[in-house]
């Protein structure tokens, strides 16, 4: 039996809008290649893509071109690194979701050491991002 006290608490709990979840931003990685890139934090995968798609647009890519390559929440430290293969090819490689700004450099380091990847002829970091996004290089 629902008593009258039961029907105000209802009540006053659906009157107060849901709260917003207020956890740890994620970083969405998205490239297109040979046109362009795009960076951003996001509260989900959905809205970190979707703005990271937009900035890949904005340099003349389709939406289609813009392949989602990362995600990692929390975002934690992320770095960018280009690649070069000794017959031409070049992409990017993100790593994100790391604990500080010199275990990013370390994995970059790791990456681009030549005696693990002797038919890389360039590798190196194109940016650092902070836990918050922001680029520190």
């Amino acid at each position: 039996m629902i008593r009258p006290i039961h029907i105000l608490v209802i009540a006053a709990l659906a009157a107060f809008p849901a709260a917003a979840q207020d956890g740890p931003k994620g970083i969405a990685f998205v490239q297109a290649p040979e046109q362009g890139s795009g960076v951003c934090m996001g509260a989900t995968p959905e809205e970190g893509f979707a703005c990271a798609v937009a900035q890949c647009m904005e340099t003349g890519a389709r939406d289609e071109d813009c392949i989602r390559t990362n995600w990692c929440q929390p975002a934690g430290w992320s770095v960018d690194i280009f690649v070069q293969h000794q017959e031409g090819l070049h992409w990017h490689e993100v790593i994100c979701g790391l604990p500080s700004e010199q275990i990013a450099q370390n994995a970059a380091d790791a990456t681009c050491d030549p005696e693990a990847r002797d038919y890389v002829i360039e590798c190196s970091v194109v940016q650092i991002y902070d836990p918050e996004g922001n680029e520190t290089r």
